[in-house]
């Protein structure tokens, strides 16, 4: 009796340390501990944005290279000199100004930079050029025969095109020498118009006065063959187109009225 109850005993044991391991194996695992929660930082607090400042409007030079004190040539005007460039307000647009000075003709005039390649304003010509207006002189004389009216304007047109080679052409057809005819009253003021523009940007070149310029320009055209008064009047030129000038002028304030 007594090893019965041992044995059963024991047998009661074992089978509670087999309950106790099933039991620890079919238990839930603990649950992980929970993430700590992230500190939430404050928000920062906005920035006030500084207060715009306009920049005032920066003037666009076009000086296209031309700069205070230089002399050029406007076509319209002959030689000047640029006195300063300045800046006026018009219209709230800041313009930018030539300041050019013609001391001959007593005047002054003011030439927007952006507009000196619209005008034909230009630099002065250089030595070279300056020879070759000076050959030109001593060419023959190229007189069309059309009527006058219309030699007139293409010689203004000329003149006022601020070429030098074009204006010492008109120079050299319209110098008249002492064994020709004189010049009809239009023709005298054409022929001074384009000698004054020449000698005057011959005399700034050469760093001369006007008188020695023309005095060169003389010279130079009394080397250019010419026609006598009596083959000059057998060919239709000399007498002949003063006549045609000076009826000619008439024609033109008939078309101007």
């Amino acid at each position: 009796m007594p090893e019965k109850t041992a044995k059963t005993a024991a047998k009661a044991t074992a089978s509670k340390t087999a309950a106790s391991k099933v039991a620890a194996k079919t238990a839930p695992k603990a649950a992980a501990p929970a993430p700590k929660a992230a500190a939430v930082k404050p928000a920062a607090k906005p920035v006030a944005a500084a207060p715009r400042v306009e920049e005032p409007k920066k003037v666009v030079t076009q000086r296209q290279g031309f700069k205070a004190s230089e002399f050029v040539v406007y076509p319209a005007h002959g030689v000047g000199q640029i006195l300063a460039i300045e800046e006026q307000e018009i219209a709230g647009a800041k313009l930018e100004l030539f300041v050019i000075s013609f001391m001959k003709d007593k005047m002054t005039l003011r030439v927007p930079t952006a507009k000196v390649a619209n005008v034909g304003m230009r630099k002065l010509s250089d030595p070279a050029l300056v020879k070759k207006a000076l050959e030109t002189l001593k060419g023959r004389a190229r007189v069309k025969r059309t009527m006058w009216s219309r030699r007139a304007q293409e010689y203004e047109a000329k003149i006022n095109s601020g070429d030098i080679v074009a204006i010492a052409e008109v120079v050299r057809d319209l110098y008249r020498s002492e064994s020709q005819p004189e010049q009809s009253y239009s023709e005298r003021q054409l022929y001074e118009a384009a000698l004054d523009r020449l000698s005057r940007e011959i005399a700034v070149v050469q760093h001369s006065t006007e008188t020695e310029a023309i005095k060169e320009i003389e010279s130079q055209l009394a080397k250019s063959p010419r026609r006598g008064a009596a083959k000059a009047g057998a060919e239709g030129e000399g007498d002949g187109d003063d006549l045609e000038g000076d009826s000619d002028d008439a024609t033109v304030a008939d078309e101007a009225a």
